[in-house]
């Protein structure tokens, strides 16, 4: 059995990397709480693009759909599925749920790979 040598400084220089931040992040302070700023906007981006899909989405049904609605119809399939695969047969009352979660964190994930925070300045 190899055991490697190791002493305090280098647990200690081990630790001091951990504490490095990649990047800048900017904070607001509301009362006595320190908020991200950046997740706070990117939760409420996400949030609206959301909304606004769902309004676009339910605006006008119709029964021949046109592209948008069959997209947003396609969605709700897969969520459907997904929430069946998963739960099982009583997964009815669930699909809310998971679609909200899975559209948020879906969303979320690429907001933050696209939304260009160079332009946001502390």
């Amino acid at each position: 059995m190899n055991v490697l040598p190791c002493s305090i400084n280098t647990l200690k220089g081990f630790y001091d990397i951990s504490g490095v931040e990649v990047g800048q992040h900017f904070y607001w302070q509301i009362g006595s709480f320190q908020v991200h700023a950046q997740v706070l906007i990117t939760s409420w981006v996400v949030i609206a693009i959301l909304l606004g899909s769902a309004a676009v989405a339910v605006r006008n049904p119709q029964t021949i759909p046109p592209d948008s609605q069959n997209f947003f119809e396609y969605v709700l399939e897969f969520i459907r599925d997904l929430s069946k695969t998963q739960i099982g047969e009583e997964y009815g009352p669930w699909v809310p749920f998971i679609g909200t979660m899975f559209l948020f964190i879906f969303v979320s994930n690429w907001s933050g790979a696209l939304l260009p925070w160079k332009i946001i300045q502390n």
